[in-house]
Order: structure tokens, then C-alpha cells, then sequence
């Protein structure tokens, strides 16, 4: 839970099986609040003005036990009421390619192909050559112009530094509406990926009129030896079955939790493994190379709108390297890994990862949630 969470304004969503759908909820104490009532989806209501006030203040038709929830969520139990990802009709994307250091590394699986064994030798020489010219300037500057033109006469100008210091962001769709995973949840990589890695991020809650109003947790899981041979692979290396984890809550924006206070946020990331391996490290969102609001404006305008509303992964600066089996080929997941994505603020987010062919498949789409809020007398 946040560290504060007797002063946050927290927004979940509970699949209750009574009703075999999603309710809308308010995390107040020990208590779960039904607010379904008001508003049936979590895109309506952080659309409204009032919505901190409805999350902190508005009767609900029920009540569940936090604890039980909580413990019915980690424990993968399917039909008590349990946590869903807090998002519901907002489109997720994500922007990519935000800090120096995985900037870095997405060239690196670019130079050595998708082949975790060159990887090593690879990053090596770009960080010695590279590394410190592009983490000074500012993305789209006079001055990364000139760092362009300097690495192009070097032979070294890659897709992922026009995207990491050039004038445009990577803005691109993480996955389809309502399919993201949440708390306690399986996330799933392609079995015949040799080379994956979880990526722990901030996400923020966009509404229509592109304005932010809240933020949680997210694990853009991520293939990268599909797209080292290929950015053109970025949707199979990105898209899969329950490859976007994000959670535990949404928590809105109030006087006591702004957007500044998630510019000096820190993520952190831990990976147990089955065999023992344990991994660590920390995402700081002071060390993004854009501001979040400028990501934003990338990703919504006159160019391209989302009427109800969207949440933006804002990109992360780990990019894990520790050798897990053969040295110089780093870490790559294994089933049954524990990864947990934790923020003081925002809680912890905790999934077990597994293959997106053996992940629960994803069968709750918009027709079936239309239909059910219907058959619910919500609509």
C-alpha cells in the first residue's frame, strides 16, 4: 500500500464474481467502496471534476474487506472478489526510448541483433564512444542536432537516438483496451523468447481533454531479441497475452499527491526467481530526459484525440544487465519469476511471470463489459 495511504484518493477496480464484471471501487482504510453505482466505469468517473471528492466522500452500495481483496488478488484465487488493473476504456500507450540509459540499451539490442551473447562486447564500446555526449543534451535541441551530425559522421546514428534525443518521442499502443493485468495477476513473455525483461514504470491517467489526473504502476514487459532484429517487431515484442501489468491502484491527483511529486518519484524493481536469482534497481523519474507533460502533448492534440481518455507507461531507465546464466548475456525472465514494482506512493505492484501462451487468456473485451454493466442496470 502507499506509504500514506490514509491521505491518498485511490481508485481500484474489484472483478466481484456475484456479478461476474468489474465494479468501480474507493480504497478508504481497511475498506473496498462499491461506487459502480455512480459511475460505472474508471474512465467516467476520473473524467468528472469532482472525481477526487466522489473517490473520498461519495456513499457506496457495498463494501469488501481490503485485506480479503488484497489477499484474494495475491493469491490467484478466480472466484472471490479480487483486484483488476484500475484502467478500463483508456487506450494504453506507452513512450519509449525517455531515459539515457535504456536509450543505450535499445541501441545495443539494435547492434547485436536480438543475440543476447554479442550484447556484452557491444555495450562496451557504444557507453565508451557515446555514452556521455547524449546524456548532456536536451531532446530536440540545437545542441542534439549537433550530436547527431557528429554521430552520423561517425557511423553510429541509430533509430533509437533520433527517437532519445530528437525532436519527436516514441509514443506507440502498448495494448488493446481493457487488456492490461493487474495486481497478483500472471504476465506472460512468448515462449520462444530467449531475451525479455521487465520494464517497472510510471503510468499516468490522461483525461480527454489531455490533462493528467492520477498515476499507478506499470510493467511494460518487454521482448528484446524480437525487436533487436527488428523495431519493425516493436508490436510482438510489446503486444502480447498479458504482457502490460499495471496496478495495484490508480491514485488521482490532490493537494497532497500533484505532478510534481511524481517528477521526483522512484521506482523500484525486484525479480526472485525460482532458482534464486535475484535482481534489483531503481527507475528515478528525475533522470527523464523529457517532462512528463511534454510526453503527454506527443501523445494527444489536434493530432490525434481518445474520448475516453488514455494512460501513458512514461518509459523506465533500467534496462537489467546482470548475467542470470551464460556471462556477457544478461538477465532474461524464467517462468514463475516474482516481480515486484513498487513506488512509496503508489504501493507495490506484484505479478509471477509466466508464457503469454499459458496465461489465463484474455476474453473480457468491450462488447462483454457493455453487456454486462447492461445486464446490471448500469448503463
Amino acid at each position: 500500500m502507499p506509504e500514506d495511504q490514509e491521505e491518498a484518493t485511490l481508485v481500484a477496480r474489484v472483478y466481484d464474481p456475484e456479478v461476474r464484471g468489474p465494479c468501480v471501487a474507493s480504497i478508504r482504510g481497511s475498506e473496498v467502496v462499491d461506487l459502480t453505482g455512480v459511475e460505472p466505469t474508471v474512465s467516467q468517473l476520473v473524467a468528472r471534476p469532482d472525481a477526487v471528492a466522489i473517490v473520498r466522500e461519495a456513499p457506496g452500495s457495498r463494501t469488501w474487506s481490503l485485506h480479503d481483496v488484497l489477499f484474494a488478488s495475491l493469491a490467484g484465487k478466480a472466484n472471490v472478489p479480487r483486484f483488476l488493473a484500475p484502467l478500463d476504456l483508456q487506450v494504453l500507450k506507452a513512450a519509449g526510448v525517455t531515459f539515457v540509459r535504456s536509450m543505450l540499451e535499445r541501441v545495443v539490442e539494435e547492434r547485436a541483433a536480438g543475440d543476447p551473447a554479442r550484447a556484452d562486447e557491444v555495450r562496451r564500446k557504444l557507453v565508451d564512444i557515446v555514452g556521455d555526449a547524449v546524456s548532456r543534451v536536451r531532446p530536440g535541441s540545437p545542441e542534439a542536432e549537433r550530436v547527431k551530425e557528429v554521430l552520423v559522421a561517425e557511423g553510429l546514428w541509430s533509430q533509437y537516438l533520433e527517437v532519445g534525443i530528437g525532436p519527436d518521442p516514441e509514443i506507440f499502443t502498448k495494448a488493446p483496451v481493457l487488456a492490461a493485468v493487474g495486481l497478483g495477476a500472471q504476465i506472460g513473455v512468448r515462449a520462444r523468447s530467449i531475451w525479455n525483461n521487465p520494464e517497472p514504470e510510471l503510468v499516468m491517467t490522461v483525461r480527454a481533454d489531455g490533462w493528467p489526473v492520477g498515476a499507478t504502476l506499470g510493467n511494460d514487459v518487454n521482448l528484446r531479441d524480437f525487436e533487436g532484429r527488428s523495431a519493425l517487431l516493436l508490436p510482438e515484442a510489446k503486444d502480447n497475452n498479458a504482457s502490460a501489468a499495471v496496478g495495484p491502484f490508480l491514485r488521482l491527483f490532490d493537494d497532497g499527491f500533484t505532478l510534481d511529486h511524481l517528477r521526483a518519484a522512484d521506482v523500484s524493481l525486484s525479480v526472485l526467481g525460482r532458482d534464486g536469482f535475484t535482481l534489483n534497481g531503481v527507475s528515478s523519474l528525475r533522470e527523464i530526459s523529457r517532462d512528463v507533460l511534454d510526453l503527454v502533448g506527443c501523445a494527444i492534440g489536434d493530432h490525434h484525440q481518445y474520448p475516453d481518455g488514455f494512460a501513458l507507461f512514461t518509459g523506465t531507465m533500467f534496462a537489467p544487465t546482470a548475467d542470470r546464466y551464460q556471462p556477457g548475456e544478461g538477465f532474461t525472465h524464467a517462468e514463475g519469476d516474482i516481480v515486484v514494482i513498487s513506488s512509496p506512493r503508489l504501493g507495490a505492484l506484484v505479478n509471477c511471470v509466466t508464457t503469454a501462451e499459458a496465461a489465463p487468456r484474455w476474453t473480457f473485451g468491450i462488447a462483454a463489459l457493455m453487456r454486462n454493466l447492461s445486464e446490471r442496470g448500469l448503463l
